[in-house]
């Protein structure tokens, strides 16, 4: 009777039924496997709001200070691209203010982040299809994945709106739901991209493409307009990220971008269970294409390999540092114009840059997010070794007359050469907008060029501190992920939060001069160059003592 009755049931209707068999066990496990990472995570937002708030009450303790910051920070398209738009001069508004665009973007990371890890990833590695020959539907990875996500963001939210409630639970709660839902609306984009592409590596950097754009939008429409007064500009209304600052939490809020935000993650989310029914598992719609049937010159060797496996991520990156480069230095000029009598504003800028003029700090805050950001790369470049090894396209090549060092340096030339590049061209960028600017392009073009290029140091022991890793704990080489996130946390939100010298130079990028503007000695370059020496001699003393794939 049992067959009979389940003969009467359509093959789709017992498909839909089955599709999500087995979520409950899979998301049990992703938060196993995020239990050190999404805590943390969460703690760090979470709490950031709320330690703002004081640090804001002692700075600013009287209506005065608080009435004179709002205006001279909406009166320059520089602070405003940097910080966004202040709406009210109360401590919850200033609180949004300082830190509500650095969370919202952290937020998409972090979803970003945890979305690709338990979905694309589990599928590239084989682990999905492994599970998928027991009890598991076709959507459980999916939706154990955007479950995952909720959970980290929807804590978020509450612990953003509980600590700011003291200041108005009405704003803390919009201020909590700007963050969460953008976090969430990003997830979603990260979902579908984990559909749409073969890799988690491609994945990762699609949806982080997407946060650059809607944070560039967002700067420029903020410095081009001060949204403050008016309906606001129309290239932060096409960001999502603007979308949470026109909430405008603790200034008459206004809850309607916030249901922008719900359509956009829900919309991409449905796009995204719409995608994982139609193919297989490890299949995407974009799939390499098969190469020609002769390989090119290029490919005649394993640096012409590492450089094919490379070349993608590294075009990519440096069509993005163009578009920012050319884009922040269009905003700098200015910055010193509204400075006045306001020490206060000074240090913020300040703190950022560390410059003495206004213009230099701000053009050097923007070389420290070009920076900063640039270590997403490089540890992306150095984990491809790590991936080469678990899916098991390398032993093959070390199988041949390969050695494991010529493999590895045909990954690490462009780790360590790559940065270069991208570097270059966005200082090209930033000198070129900067010095059109400002009306002197002669001495802002090579001013801004040896500026990005400073940075370089630091990149590379953030380079080499992944090698390390892969190289001598390559169980543990994703942990890179957590130094980049901790440098670049300190590098975007350590000034605004008055962080003390000692956890900032916890980043190699604040032993640099704040350049352009700031003195220059040897001394800080050559310490960090000798450490990323180091840790990349000791991750490859470990890479050819230890296993392949081991």
């Amino acid at each position: 009777m049992t067959a009979v009755a389940d003969a009467r049931v359509s093959p789709r209707a017992r498909g839909s039924a089955h599709d999500l068999a087995g979520t409950g066990t899979l998301l049990r496990l992703a938060l196993r496997r995020d239990r050190i990472m999404m805590p943390v995570w969460v703690l760090c937002l979470g709490l950031t709001a709320s330690s703002t708030v004081g640090r804001l009450k002692s700075a600013y303790d009287t209506p005065a200070r608080r009435a004179s910051l709002v205006e001279d920070m909406n009166g320059n398209g520089s602070t405003r691209a940097l910080f966004g738009a202040a709406f009210d001069d109360t401590l919850g508004a200033l609180t949004v203010w300082r830190v509500g665009a650095f969370l919202t973007v952290f937020a998409a990371i972090m979803s970003l982040l945890i979305v690709i890890r338990h979905t694309r990833e589990e599928e590239e590695t084989g682990r999905q299809e492994a599970l998928s020959a027991g009890m598991v539907g076709r959507r459980a990875g999916l939706t154990s994945a955007l479950l995952a996500v909720a959970i980290a963001n929807g804590a978020v939210t509450l612990l953003i709106a509980g600590s700011l409630a003291g200041q108005g639970g009405t704003g803390a709660l919009a201020l909590g739901l700007a963050v969460g839902l953008s976090g969430m609306a990003f997830g979603g984009l990260a979902a579908v991209a984990a559909q749409l592409t073969e890799n988690a590596r491609l994945a990762r950097g699609l949806s982080s493409a997407a946060v650059g754009i809607a944070f560039v939008l967002r700067m420029a429409g903020d410095a081009a307009e001060d949204g403050s007064k008016g309906s606001g500009h129309v290239l932060v209304w096409l960001s999502p990220l603007g979308w949470a600052e026109y909430a405008r939490p603790y200034a008459d809020e206004r809850w309607w971008p916030l249901l922008l935000i719900t359509v956009l993650a829900a919309a991409s989310i449905a796009l995204a269970y719409s995608l994982a029914g139609r193919r297989d598992v490890g299949a995407s719609f974009y799939a390499t294409r098969p190469g020609p049937p002769a390989a090119g010159p290029l490919l005649s060797g394993v640096y012409g390999l590492g450089w094919r496996l490379q070349r993608g991520a590294l075009l990519g990156w440096a069509a993005g540092f163009v578009f920012a480069g050319a884009i922040f230095g269009g905003i700098s000029d200015g910055a010193n114009d509204f400075l006045g009598d306001s020490d206060k504003t000074r240090d913020i800028i300040q703190r950022m840059g560390g410059a003495q003029g206004l213009n230099d700090a701000f053009l050097a805050a923007m070389v420290g997010v070009l920076g900063t950001i640039l270590t997403v790369y490089t540890t992306t470049s150095v984990l491809r070794l790590r991936g080469e090894e678990t899916d098991q396209r390398a032993e093959p090549l070390l199988a041949n007359a390969v050695g494991r060092l010529r493999w590895a340096g045909s990954h690490l030339v462009i780790a360590y050469l790559g940065p270069v590049v991208i570097l270059a061209i966005g200082g090209l960028a930033l000198g070129l907008g900067y010095g059109i600017a400002a009306g002197d392009l002669a001495d802002q073009l090579p001013r801004c060029l040896r500026a990005t290029l400073a940075q370089l140091p630091a990149v590379w022991v953030l380079t080499s501190v992944t090698l390390f890793l892969v190289g001598v704990l390559p169980k543990y080489s994703a942990a890179a992920w957590a130094f980049v996130g901790w440098v670049v946390a300190l590098g975007w939100m350590g000034p605004a939060l008055e962080l003390s010298d000692s956890v900032m130079d916890t980043s190699p990028f604040s032993h640099l001069p704040k350049l352009p503007g700031d003195e220059v000695t040897a001394a800080p370059f050559l310490w960090l160059l000798v450490l990323s020496v180091v840790l990349a001699a000791g991750g490859l003393v470990g890479m050819r003592r230890r296993d392949i794939g081991g």
